[in-house]
């Protein structure tokens, strides 16, 4: 009976680790990283899979978490894919170090390993391999210098950067808009 209390507590745990070259920057400000980021760069994922124009909208939840809205266009399907979650802080509310969590008590770890500190205006974020990988900005388009510095650090820290998908972020048609 307590294995198998102790497995299912892993479980539920074991994705809140981070790859072991990655560390969550310190001195992190949840009040100046609330509101709408857009997707620039991502490692493919099923949940993910054939979205353009995907954003990121943080904002607090009453219970002193973040609520997390992420939104993308389907192609495919012409329509829009919302998907809610919510996360919390797992070492403190200083650093970039959280759990998410899009289904029930099932957390992931969003790891901010780089953030622009002037404005908060990018940020490298990983999950809890280097299979999960973003690069977010507050604008839909990014220097050539800021891509190129998340290729370079992101290798050095194990991701395949080869593998990354640049997110299509062109203006959205006005009779596609209403799920946005």
């Amino acid at each position: 009976m307590r294995v198998g209390y102790i497995v299912f507590i892993l479980l539920l745990t074991g994705c809140v680790g981070m790859p072991d070259k990655v560390t969550p920057v310190d001195n992190f400000e949840l009040d100046r990283y609330l509101g709408k980021w857009y997707e620039i760069a991502r490692l493919d994922h099923s949940f993910e899979r054939g979205l353009e124009r995907v954003t990121a909208e943080y904002s607090m939840r009453d219970d002193g978490g973040v609520a997390v809205v992420n939104r993308g266009y389907s192609t495919e399907d012409e329509a829009w894919k919302v998907a809610q979650g919510k996360a919390y802080f797992v070492e403190g509310s200083d650093k970039g170090y959280l759990k998410v969590s899009f289904f029930g008590p099932f957390y992931g770890s969003y790891v901010v390993f780089e953030l622009e500190q002037t404005g908060y205006e990018y940020a490298f974020v990983s999950g809890p391999d280097t299979s999960y990988l973003w690069l977010l900005s507050r604008t839909p388009r990014l220097d050539d210098d800021v891509i190129e510095r998340f290729k370079r650090v992101s290798s050095e820290l194990g991701f395949d950067t080869s593998e990354l998908i640049f997110v299509d972020q062109q203006e959205i048609p006005a009779d596609q808009s209403a799920g946005y």
